[in-house]
């Protein structure tokens, strides 16, 4: 995996100060994205070990709330092995610091279908996000006002409590 961007003090991807990683590679191709340069597999830098290290050091100050995994396509089969790894690290790390994650997958249409299938990585990773941004972004519905999303077909969705329940919640 390589990786387009790392933003050790983000206010845009979520709330409070946040450490986010921009993967690199996407496959949705969403007309206006804000990152079309991150598409390509090979942009930007080797994601290593210490990558995941730097990170790791970015989000121990206590002023940092959490860890943003933004794209590129996070969730792409691609790429979904070295995040899931980083994941599992900073909920081992930073139990109290949350995670949120930004992708193009619908949540119910391609991602809960997966795991309940099977796929491990996609099953573990959606155990261990707390929110969830999904849906392509879509020029049409493009909306500045909206918190955390670009267009109005994206939703905040609290993981864990939707998986509770076994519907979609969103996040408050």
């Amino acid at each position: 995996m390589n990786y387009a961007a790392i933003k050790k003090t983000d206010v845009a991807n979520g709330p409070g100060v946040r450490v986010s990683l921009f993967v690199s590679g996407c496959t949705h191709g969403c007309k206006g994205c804000f990152n079309s340069e991150a598409w390509d597999f090979g942009y930007g830098n080797p994601y290593t070990i210490q990558t995941e290290t730097e990170i790791l050091k970015a989000l121990a100050p206590d002023y940092i709330r959490g860890l943003s995994l933004l794209g590129g396509e996070p969730l792409d089969p691609r790429n979904r092995k070295e995040v899931l790894s980083l994941v599992e690290k900073v909920r081992l790390s930073y139990p109290k610091k949350d995670i949120w994650c930004y992708t193009g997958y619908d949540y119910e249409k391609d991602l809960l279908p997966l795991a309940q299938q099977g796929e491990k990585t996609v099953s573990s990773l959606l155990q261990l996000i707390d929110v969830l941004v999904d849906g392509e972004f879509v020029e049409e519905l493009k909306n500045l006002k909206l918190p955390f999303r670009g267009s109005e077909n994206q939703r905040l969705i609290d993981v864990q409590e939707s998986l509770r329940q076994k519907k979609v919640v969103l996040a408050k």
